[in-house]
């Protein structure tokens, strides 16, 4: 267990030995949505897995649960395990929480991965308090309701149903403090994340599903590096792991880590 800056208790789980490969989930996921990807990494380097704080087995009593805290969650536990040089993982919000985290760890990460975290930059529309509250209100009506559903349209109609299901009760019993929490930000995402951004120099790639369009171009001005992956969706690491598991071993050796 590591402590964030604020106290919350982080918790975490290390697999093998190498250079260090760091998987952060993504909103009201838990470090277990990664196990493929611990049975792929972890003969060949050591991968860590974290539970953001609020979520999975993670301390709740954080004042705000606002983005850039998360990157403190994963520094915590960086620290705490004692890398001096590791490829940040993050999907979805983690995608997030790893730029944040990139930003204070400097020259100690050697790249970045995002999975499924942005389709695109720099052209997001800023959202209003009306709309934020608008996209908030069916989560604080009926929490379960509405994520069940939410989670159910970030997948494909050809997804297996179990799988489908399974995270989408999960995620419906994640907890409310954090989740809803965190939520109230992910409409205004981009500014922040662009001006970290301008602050780190380690390389970044990026791995889509083409469940919706990736603006490849957009992501190449801000120097990310984007692959699309074929017949999956928001979860592709858990959907199709071979597939993903390929993607990104490649995007993990562009940033100069091999595996083989």
């Amino acid at each position: 267990m590591a402590r964030s800056s604020d106290g919350v208790e982080i918790e975490y789980e290390t697999h093998g030995t190498g250079d260090a490969i760091v998987l952060v989930h993504g909103w009201a996921g838990n470090r277990t949505y990664w196990h493929h990807q611990v049975e792929y990494l972890a003969s060949r380097s050591q991968v860590i897995t974290i539970d953001l704080g609020g979520h999975g087995e993670s301390g709740l009593g954080r004042a705000d649960w606002n983005l850039p805290a998360f990157g403190d969650d994963v520094v915590a536990v960086v620290d705490e395990v004692g890398v001096d040089n590791a490829v940040l993982v993050g999907h979805s919000m983690g995608g997030d929480a790893v730029v944040f985290a990139a930003q204070q760890l400097g020259d100690r990460v050697a790249g970045l991965v995002w999975v499924d975290a942005f389709r695109s930059l720099g052209d997001e529309p800023e959202s209003s308090p009306e709309q934020i509250d608008g996209f908030l209100a069916p989560f604080r009506a009926d929490f379960a309701a509405a994520v069940t559903q939410f989670v159910r349209n970030m997948f494909p109609v050809t997804a297996d149903a179990d799988l489908v299901e399974r995270v989408a009760a999960e995620m419906a019993t994640a907890h409310q403090d954090a989740t809803l929490g965190s939520l109230g930000y992910a409409l205004n995402r981009e500014p922040p994340i662009l001006a970290a951004l301008a602050q780190i120099s380690a390389p970044i790639a990026a791995i889509n599903p083409d469940i919706a369009p990736t603006d490849i171009e957009s992501l190449r001005r801000h120097n990310v590096e984007p692959t699309v992956l074929t017949r999956v969706g928001h979860f592709l690491m858990m959907e199709d792991p071979e597939q993903f598991n390929a993607a990104l071993g490649a995007a993990l050796a562009s940033l100069g880590l091999a595996l083989d």
